[in-house]
């Protein structure tokens, strides 16, 4: 026996509800996160494990002046203040890592050390970050989502619908789609047009070749890590307005952020992109129960007894993990074979 219409749109409406909609913010968040890692695995040639807790720092900037704003009175209507804040965010973030690059990472640079050396000290600036966050911010959750909630209402959409089930979109998640669609955009026009842009990716084709044409390194390194700051501070101010802000999820979501760079080829842009696509659905797919969604399917007498949940939402990360290993071992260079930024 075939399902009903309103059945199977229930059942659309359900996956959209708990599935496709965050998932799509999800995996928007996870890409900008990703397009930092792989700027810096293109251009500076290391793994940033510091880039999560640089969204980190990001974030508790954008959180401290959006309280300030607050305080003053000053919002956005129905949008979240923190979106104002931003922008002054990116800036000092920005100023942060331009100061942890001069003390750190040049340092390495300059004796033209191995990659694994920048890594460990990219650890060391992890924990350096991470401990800065929790003194500032301390270990407990931070909700600083304000204005409208949300755009559609479960309980409107049934009244306008006449479905059982529901729709609700919360402003947050759409944010996240726009935010990071304007965000892209405007990346890839700069390092396709602009006269910086062209010089980071010659850079990144062929140092050597590069400074001999008259490029300028210290100028390429120095946009990178603003370009890497404005990216780490805008990903994780969308994913705290989504979820909520708590400085060791930042730590946690490096796995993924890493997943996504290397399943779409790090050190490629459009890779980086993809892969936070890829693994924001495969996290959320493999760890949702089917079962509504398999009754509003199969005959009454059909319907499961469990939950039909692939994996427990405690294994989320772990979805990475699999993802990171299998891409590793079958495809290293990843979906569009990355190595330079392109």
């Amino acid at each position: 026996m075939l399902p009903e219409t309103t059945d199977i749109l229930n059942a659309l409406v359900l996956m959209s509800n708990f599935v496709f909609v965050p998932a799509l913010a999800y995996g928007s968040q996870l890409a900008l996160g990703a397009l930092g890692v792989t700027l810096v695995f293109g251009i500076l040639r290391f793994a940033n494990f510091s880039h999560g807790d640089l969204m980190a720092m990001g974030t508790t900037i954008v959180i401290l002046l959006t309280w300030v704003l607050q305080a003053n009175g000053v919002s956005a209507g129905p949008l979240p203040t923190a979106l104002i804040a931003l922008v002054p965010a990116i800036v000092v973030t920005a100023i942060i890592a331009i100061g942890i690059d001069r003390s750190v990472f040049s340092f390495y640079r300059k004796r033209r050390v191995a990659p694994v050396v920048l890594v460990i000290a990219s650890v060391g600036v992890m924990f350096m970050l991470s401990a800065t966050v929790r003194v500032i911010m301390g270990t407990d959750n931070r909700s600083f989502t304000d204005g409208e909630r949300f755009i559609i209402r479960a309980r409107e959409f049934r009244e306008m619908t006449g479905l059982d089930e529901g729709l609700a979109i919360q402003t947050t998640q759409a944010l996240s789609l726009v935010v990071a669609i304007v965000t892209m955009i405007a990346l890839f026009a700069f390092l396709r047009r602009s006269r910086t842009g062209k010089a980071m990716r010659a850079f990144s084709d062929n140092e050597d070749l590069a400074l001999l044409s008259g490029i300028n390194p210290d100028r390429v390194v120095l946009v990178t890590w603003i370009l890497a700051a404005a990216l780490a501070t805008i990903a994780g101010a969308l994913y705290g307005l989504d979820k909520s802000f708590k400085p060791f999820t930042y730590f946690q979501l490096l796995l993924p952020i890493f997943a996504a760079a290397i399943v779409g080829g790090i050190g490629q842009p459009i890779g980086a992109v993809v892969g936070g696509y890829i693994v924001a659905f495969s996290e959320v797919m493999m760890t949702y129960a089917y079962k509504r969604f398999i009754a509003y399917l199969v005959p009454e007498q059909w319907e499961p007894d469990g939950l039909v949940q692939l994996l427990g939402t405690d294994y989320k990360f772990a979805i990475s993990f699999i993802i990171l290993v299998v891409v590793l071992l079958i495809r290293p260079t990843g979906i569009f074979r990355g190595a330079v930024i392109k």
